[in-house]
């Protein structure tokens, strides 16, 4: 069987069209974020200010922007928990590089390979040697955070051009949009476009909706993989680097359990935990609504260990209900077809 198999139903069965599944599931959590976005503007003081807009935006861009290529892993039936150890290492790498003289256009690049690096050593564990991905990508998120502290210690090194910085924490013509969340919107654009309109997306889905069928499709499953855990890795790299120029801090702790935020956003925006489903508007609409709710706790001022119960409860939520959904359908089709056999 051809890749040109994919436009089978055998193939396709799994993955239902990207339009269908935005006018149910994320459609509801676009509606929701919409909807949190509103409530807390009435309800949470200070909270619909333009400048709380510009911090609940910069907060939400490291998260959205993690969360892209991690769309495609958990859409193929994996998942990468090492992402936020990535961008702490990347982060303490950059301090290290600024602190022995390199210049800040030569250590950038560099950070951005050097997690593409990481994300490729995760990628041969679960591709080469066939581990399971939840396990590797655990294994690595302790090994990296601990490869930054071995680089950085608990020290803190800042003092980075301020014609980055400032871009980076700046605004577009003065206003309330950061100017982050343009290679955001270009990133976002372009992952959009290879997961739903390029052949490249369409493996994606058959890989998560049955490995075997996709083998049987000509599909190089494993070489697929490989390649997303390599852009995971190099997109968690580059968030490093922003995470770094925003706060002018390079630290081996930066980024420290966001990993939890990025796939809670994931699973909240519609994709399947057991991969073949989900769509990226789904998922920014997910990351949106979960920063909502985290930035209006915050000024609440609901503690940290509290906001970390609230995302756990959500990608708990995230899990559990389009799987009780799907079930309910189900049984609705089921009793309507016994309905028609007994009128038979």
């Amino acid at each position: 069987m051809s890749e040109a198999a994919l436009s089978e139903p055998a193939l396709t069965r799994g993955r239902a069209s990207w339009a269908q599944r935005l006018a149910s599931w994320d459609t509801a959590v676009i509606v929701l974020a919409v909807l949190a976005l509103l409530i807390a503007s009435g309800a949470v003081h200070n909270f619909g200010t333009s400048r709380n807009f510009t911090f609940l935006l910069l907060d939400l861009l490291p998260v959205a922007l993690v969360a892209l290529p991690m769309t495609f892993v958990i859409v193929t039936g994996e998942i990468d928990l090492s992402v936020a150890s990535t961008l702490g290492l990347t982060s303490a790498v950059m301090g290290l590089l600024w602190d022995s003289g390199l210049s800040i256009e030569t250590i950038m690049p560099l950070c951005v390979v050097l997690g593409a690096v990481l994300g490729a050593l995760n990628g041969f564990f679960v591709t080469v040697l066939r581990l399971p991905s939840l396990a590797v990508t655990i294994g690595t998120m302790a090994l990296y955070r601990g490869l930054a502290l071995v680089v950085l210690g608990d020290q803190a090194v800042a003092g980075f051009p301020r014609s980055y910085t400032s871009w980076v924490t700046g605004t577009v013509g003065g206003g309330v949009v950061p100017n982050l969340l343009i290679p955001l919107v270009v990133l976002a654009l372009a992952f959009g476009l290879v997961l739903h309109a390029t052949p490249v997306g369409r493996k994606v889905y058959a890989v998560g909706a049955s490995e075997q069928a996709a083998r049987f499709a000509g599909i190089r499953v494993r070489q697929l993989k490989f390649w997303l855990y390599v852009v995971s890795g190099a997109v968690a790299g580059l968030a490093g680097v922003l995470w770094t120029l925003r706060y002018s801090s390079a630290r081996a702790d930066n980024g420290f359990g966001i990993e939890l935020a990025v796939v809670a956003a994931v699973l909240l925006g519609g994709v399947s935990i057991f991969g073949g489903k989900g769509t990226l508007p789904g998922v920014l609409a997910g990351a949106v609504l979960l920063a909502t709710v985290q930035n209006a706790l915050r000024l609440q001022d609901v503690s940290s260990e509290a906001l970390n119960i609230v995302t756990g409860a959500l990608l708990i939520i995230s899990v559990l209900l389009p799987n009780l959904v799907t079930s309910a359908r189900a049984a609705v089709r089921r009793r309507r077809a016994m309905i028609q056999e007994g009128k038979g």
